[in-house]
C-alpha cells in the first residue's frame, strides 16, 4: 500500500500508473489500455499539441468527440480508484470532488466548440481543463454540505 497522494499524482500522469504502484496489476493494465485506446481514437494528443500552439480551430477539427467523451470519466475514476486503493478517501463522500470534476470536464468538452468566455474560444483541450476548477469547487462544497447536514441529523 502506497501513499494516497503519490498514487493520485501518478494516476494524473497516466491513468493506470497509480494502480500499478498500488500492486493492482489487472486494473492498471486495463486503465492504461483504455487510456491509449481513447487517446488514439480521439486523436487527443494531436489536439493537445495544436492547442498548446494556439491552433484551437485545428484542434477542434482533429478531435473525434464521440471518443473523447469517454475520457473524463475514465481519467477521474482512475484517479479516484488509485487514491482510494492507496488508503486515501476514507472520509465520507470523498468521491464527490472526483465525480463532479468528471461531470464538469464532460460539459466543458460538450460546449468547447461554441462557448467563448470573454470572447475567447478555448477549444476541446483548454475549456475542459479549466472546467476542473468549478468541478472541484462544487464537489468539495457538496461534500461539506452533505457531511454537515448528516452530522446535524444524527445529533
Amino acid at each position: 500500500m502506497r501513499n494516497g497522494l503519490e498514487a493520485l499524482m501518478w494516476s494524473i500522469a497516466l491513468p493506470g500508473f497509480g494502480q500499478l504502484l498500488n500492486g493492482k496489476w489487472l486494473k492498471g493494465i486495463v486503465f492504461i489500455f483504455l487510456e491509449i485506446l481513447v487517446n488514439v481514437q480521439a486523436r487527443f494528443n494531436l489536439a493537445i499539441i495544436s492547442s498548446f500552439h494556439g491552433e484551437i480551430d485545428k484542434a477542434i477539427h482533429l478531435i473525434d468527440f464521440q471518443w473523447l467523451m469517454f475520457y473524463p470519466c475514465i481519467y477521474f475514476f482512475a484517479m479516484w480508484d488509485a487514491f482510494k486503493d492507496a488508503g486515501g478517501g476514507k472520509g465520507r463522500n470523498s468521491f464527490l470532488p472526483f465525480v463532479f470534476s468528471a461531470y464538469f470536464v464532460t460539459v466543458g468538452l460538450i460546449f468547447s466548440t461554441v462557448f467563448r468566455p470573454f470572447g475567447i474560444l478555448f477549444g476541446p483541450i483548454w475549456l475542459p481543463m479549466l472546467s476542473v476548477i468549478p468541478g472541484l469547487i462544487v464537489g468539495f462544497l457538496l461534500k461539506f454540505i452533505i457531511n454537515n447536514a448528516s452530522k446535524k441529523n444524527s445529533v
